[in-house]
């Protein structure tokens, strides 16, 4: 068995800082995680602070102006790149339509996508295939989990009129982290008349899972959302846009935050940063939320001494899950991240089994392709959480 951390009076005391841990085991990080309760009370304290003082106020507006950039500061930091290159969203979704609309398409250009996306992805680029007669394919990225190269497969379907490529880097469906850096290097040395192919990543899973530095991963764009694996509240998310891919995409939500004014308050023309793509009316108390969220997790440990925790917590999920003899994990190995995918055989439907087991106080979920169970593990998930599972299940099947 893996060595897993001991169970210290530190990770005792940072639990207590999560609510949502109480009477229950969770283990469904990757839909949404707990809020830590100074994030709740920092979420609460806005709101009371700016209905006080009066919604739309000068007071409350300068309050705005003041405090947005720190959350975009401490995004920035957690992700290893500036500020400036961060747009502040809603969620995932709406990052990646940001990217996905706002290249100026042609007819006949093409999108390659793998074949493990999210469907709110798929239908957003199935449409932008409709509309504007662009040339979608799939390359099959699912089957090289266990066995194959996933750069390889992605060089092998790059066509001369592929402009983007679209890919997540922790798959959501089976676990697998991609080789990222390697494929953004492969797209943007692919031959295309001295025009790189661009990568989007749909960064759902891996933000607040996987350790990064996005200045070096070079990823032109990465949305991801404060809601998951950060623990912050839903209605937060991100964009990050590489310096050299900011004027490759135009603006298609537009708003007051993304423009400069003149004296008589007429648009100039587009913020010279991230901010050019970002609207106005945002919910800025969740802003407060998702700033102490990232603040816990670092009283906690660095990004990757969180990972090296996660890693170690999830090998020993998956060597116990693949003692049950009616258990098949997907993947061969031990996972490379939080989220270990499962089927079982036998007379009891996953969704049987999901329900059993949420009866018991246990958190998991299925997906549907594959067709399997999802269970995540964070860092303060804790190893006797994780025996009681594999117990529970064992007992179910």
């Amino acid at each position: 068995m893996t060595q897993i951390f001991p169970i210290t009076s530190k990770l005792e005391q940072h639990r207590d800082k999560f609510p949502g841990l109480a009477n229950k085991t969770y283990f469904n990080f990757g839909g949404q995680g707990t809020m830590p309760r100074q994030a709740i009370e920092a979420i609460v304290n806005a709101y009371e602070y700016i209905q006080n003082k009066g919604p739309f106020t000068l007071e409350i507006n300068d309050w705005i102006e003041k405090r947005v950039p720190l959350i975009r500061s401490a995004i920035a930091s957690e992700l290893g790149t500036a500020a400036e290159t961060i747009t502040l969203t809603e969620n995932v979704t709406t990052g990646c339509n940001i990217a996905l609309w706002g290249i100026d398409w042609q007819p006949g250009d093409g999108i390659l996508m793998t074949d493990c996306e999210h469907p709110g992805i798929i239908a957003t680029v199935k449409e932008i295939s409709r509309r504007f007669g662009v040339e979608v394919s799939i390359c099959p990225i699912m089957a090289t989990l266990n066995d194959g190269d996933p750069v390889a497969v992605i060089r092998s379907h790059l066509k001369q009129n592929t402009r983007l490529v679209v890919l997540s880097h922790l798959l959501w469906n089976t676990g697998q982290v991609l080789p990222v850096a390697e494929i953004v290097r492969v797209c943007h040395n692919y031959d295309r008349s001295n025009k790189p192919v661009q990568v989007l990543v749909d960064a759902a899973q891996s933000v607040g899972s996987l350790p990064l530095n996005l200045s070096e991963l070079e990823a032109d764009f990465y949305a991801f959302t404060g809601h998951k694996w950060l623990c912050g509240p839903a209605g937060v998310g991100g964009l990050y846009v590489r310096p050299e891919a900011l004027e490759t995409i135009h603006p298609t939500f537009i708003g007051l935050r993304g423009i400069y004014k003149d004296e008589k308050g007429q648009p100039l023309g587009w913020k010279e940063d991230g901010r050019r793509f970002e609207v106005s009316t945002s919910a800025h108390p969740l802003y407060e939320g998702l700033q102490e969220s990232l603040a816990t997790h670092q009283q906690w440990g660095n990004s990757q001494q969180r990972y090296q925790q996660i890693c170690q917590l999830s090998e020993y999920l998956w060597q116990g899950l693949s003692r049950i003899e009616r258990i098949n994990c997907l993947k061969n190995s031990p996972p490379e991240a939080g989220l270990v995918c499962f089927q079982v055989t036998g007379n009891i439907s996953h969704k049987k089994l999901v329900k059993n087991l949420e009866k018991q106080g246990f958190m998991l979920r299925t997906l549907a392709d594959p067709d399997c169970v999802r269970a995540c593990v964070h860092y303060f998930t804790l190893p006797t959480e994780i025996d009681k599972l594999i117990a529970a299940i064992a007992d179910l099947l």
